[in-house]
């Protein structure tokens, strides 16, 4: 049952991100989805049974499923890795194509030792207590634990830098790369204990596999998919209050070109009814004109708050703050730029 639900939850990750990010440059993140999306279904009974059996039924499909999961927990790691402003150079080692490279090839070279036996989809299970087996389980799970504890590094990070629905993706990511690399442990603990033999241990330890592993699955997904959808949700947000302000400024707007005429009054100039753009050039020339002392052009203390507002708003500021006070009030250098 978990292999079939963590399978749905990465094919609607995959759906939901080609949706948010559509046309967007950095794929990582979308390859990442797609191959842990394929691997997941390929580990679920429904599939692996038949697929087996193509392959000869000595459980041969369980390597390249294992090896799709490592290629997009690679994918993963740099996507996060890409995202992030601070890179040292042991993460970008560890999230690297090298420390990838040695472990597909030392999973590769330990599989071909197992005893593969019958078609099982408890591989592990049946077969762990080969020194061979016990050791690509282990290989796979200690590749993960360090993908997902450089990710749980960058994804710290990104939480310290952002404020409000923006926090909540990078944090999501956090939980997930950290239940990972518990899960991890947890995996390579079970591993050790059936090859000692301590079975009471081994289904002890295991009680903890299922809802690690489903969590891990669903924050994780919760973090990729919830950054762009809060980006989306930001951009609307921002639209609207541009939208809002715009008209608010429109009288005071004129009264400042009326005063001083601007670039705005000039026919040969295409002045962009962008809103943003169009925002822009309202606080420009209102400020323009109330710095020029050539020119009578007085604002309200209410005028003044809300050129402050859109001002801070084009800076990406907090709207709900309150005014600068007027005597430290200046043009922004960002929007003196036109």
């Amino acid at each position: 049952m978990i292999p079939l639900l963590v399978s749905a939850l990465m094919w609607l990750l995959v759906a939901s991100l080609l949706i948010l990010r559509r046309g967007h440059a950095e794929r990582n993140i979308s390859y990442a989805a797609l191959t842990i999306a394929i691997a997941m279904t390929l580990n679920t009974d429904q599939v692996y049974w038949p697929l087996d059996r193509i392959a000869g039924g000595a459980n041969f499909a369980t390597l390249p499923a294992d090896l799709a999961l490592m290629v997009g927990v690679f994918f993963l790691g740099r996507g996060v890795l890409k995202a992030s402003e601070l890179q040292s150079g042991a993460i970008r080692f560890a999230l690297g194509r090298v420390v990838l490279a040695v472990a597909v090839i030392s999973a590769v070279s330990t599989f071909l030792f197992i005893d593969g036996g019958d078609t099982t989809t408890n591989f592990m299970l049946d077969l762990g207590d080969q020194p061979s087996a016990g050791t690509y389980s282990m290989i796979q799970f200690t590749y993960y634990a360090i993908v997902l504890s450089a990710m749980a590094v960058l994804a710290a990070r990104q939480v310290r830098r952002s404020e409000g629905a923006q926090r909540m993706p990078p944090t999501s990511l956090l939980i997930g790369s950290i239940l990972g690399v518990l899960l991890s442990i947890v995996v390579i603990t079970m591993d050790i204990a059936h090859l000692a033999g301590d079975l009471s241990l081994m289904n002890t330890v295991a009680i903890a596999y299922e809802p690690l592993h489903l969590m891990t699955f669903v924050l994780l997904c919760l973090g990729f998919a919830g950054q762009p959808a809060a980006r989306a949700l930001q951009a609307r947000s921002r639209d609207r209050t541009t939208r809002m302000l715009v008209p608010q400024l429109q009288p005071l707007w004129a009264e400042a070109t009326a005063a001083r005429p601007g670039i705005s009054q000039n026919a040969r100039v295409e002045v962009h009814s962008e809103p943003e753009t169009l925002l822009h050039r309202q606080v420009v020339e209102i400020r323009d004109a109330i710095m020029d002392a050539r020119v009578s052009f007085d604002v309200s203390n209410q005028d003044r708050v809300l050129i402050e507002r859109a001002e801070r708003h084009l800076l990406g500021g907090d709207l709900t703050r309150s005014a600068p006070d007027e005597s430290r009030a200046t043009t922004s250098p960002a929007l003196q730029k036109r």
